[in-house]
């Protein structure tokens, strides 16, 4: 079965009918059906399934050993996302995989389908939390320690699916057998409409990070509370948020959002004792961030609040390998290089081994949003081109 036949067996789990689009997060019941259809979908395929300490998938074609080339992506989203963000790049490895077969090839070196737990972060808040873990580059207790908007830790979710959150951590068997990691993605911005391909070469991922911002107020009523007598956190919160775009679109580069805010208790007629709110910012981001922080603490100060910052996560800008990179283009015809501002569990594993990233042309040129798309003609191009650089890589 083809890339888009596969999408479209999984078109209607975890639909999200309030948001539109999907909400399949990490040890939920909509990820678990999909963790299922990949482990048979791979079986059918003749690839050997195992799950490592950290809850990604591996369906291996061969012994699985050191120097192996490992293609994939993730299966999970952002709340209310589009159908391409992550499951592109396992549909395609899976139907690139079944083409080789299908060709007669024999790798000399194992090849395998990795599926990456919780890249989006959507439920625990970390983004490639799956490929942090593997390499290290989260602290396991921490990662435990995690809770969803239920307050449920990671460590319970996943105890509950049947995992062991106590070998949680980095993985150094895993992580010996990959050689070369190769991510086949859709793209997240309109570059390749605009230069007209409908594949690409990654070349950089910026540095991006989220920040959590705390303030603490005075919760009363909204009704008997006179306005002089108020200390409302939702003030300097909001302060944040114009903030964010005024700082950030002055500085070449960054990009800087809120897309994520909680008053508590949350009424409609109650001013909030709390207010959390997450910033995403991304290129140049430590000074954007220093600077909105500057306004947090003035805003929080006028309003007789208080304010706590706390960063969740941070990554540096990736620059994927340069070997790799020209092996990519000189074998698919010279295509486009293509900078992004999106993360991804590929740039997580660039700092310990030879990775890189394929492109897949997205016309609307939106993407975390229902309008996220890729047509089919262009899903065929990126299962050959991926298809074409695991047979050389392998054999």
């Amino acid at each position: 079965m083809s890339a888009v036949g596969l999408l479209g067996e999984i078109a209607d789990v975890g639909r999200d009918r309030s948001r539109g689009g999907y909400s399949r997060h990490v040890f939920d019941s909509a990820e678990g059906e999909l963790r299922t259809w990949f482990t048979e979908q791979a079986g059918r395929r003749g690839l050997d399934v195992e799950t490592d300490r950290n809850g990604n998938l591996w369906a291996w074609w061969g012994t699985p050993g050191p120097g192996a080339v490992v293609t994939g992506s993730h299966l999970d989203s952002v709340p209310g996302g589009g159908a391409f963000d992550g499951p592109l790049g396992v549909v395609s490895a899976l139907d690139a995989v079944a083409r080789l077969k299908e060709s007669g090839v024999r790798p000399r070196r194992p090849l395998a389908v990795l599926v990456f737990a919780e890249e989006e972060g959507g439920r625990f808040g970390v983004p490639c939390l799956g490929s942090r873990l593997l390499t290290g580059a989260i602290d396991a207790d921490r990662a435990r320690a995690l809770r969803d908007p239920d307050g449920v830790t990671l460590a319970e979710a996943a105890r509950r699916m049947g995992f062991a959150p106590e070998r949680f951590g980095r993985d150094e068997e895993a992580l010996s057998r990959i050689g070369t990691f190769l991510e086949l993605h859709v793209e997240q911005g309109r570059g390749l409409v605009d230069l007209g391909s409908p594949v690409a070469v990654g070349s950089t991922v910026l540095a991006h990070g989220r920040w959590r911002f705390t303030f603490t107020g005075e919760g009363n009523h909204a009704g008997a509370t006179l306005m002089t007598d108020r200390h409302d956190p939702m003030l300097p919160a909001a302060a944040v948020v114009s903030a964010a775009r005024r700082i950030a679109s002055k500085v070449a580069g960054a990009r800087a959002t809120v897309g994520r805010i909680l008053p508590k208790p949350g009424g409609t007629n109650v001013i909030a004792s709390t207010v959390d709110l997450w910033l995403d910012a991304r290129g140049p981001a430590r000074p954007v961030v220093d600077e909105i922080a500057e306004v947090a603490r003035q805003a929080a100060a006028d309003e007789g609040c208080e304010v706590r910052l706390t960063e969740e996560s941070f990554s540096d800008t990736v620059t994927f390998d340069s070997g790799l990179r020209k092996r990519l283009r000189d074998r698919l015809g010279g295509v486009p290089e293509l900078p992004t501002g999106a993360g991804h569990d590929a740039a997580v594993l660039a700092a310990h081994v030879p990775a890189g990233m394929l492109y897949v042309r997205n016309p609307t040129g939106i993407s975390h949003a229902p309008e996220e798309f890729a047509e089919d003609d262009d899903v065929e191009h990126g299962v050959r081109a991926l298809t074409e650089t695991l047979g050389d890589l392998s054999t």
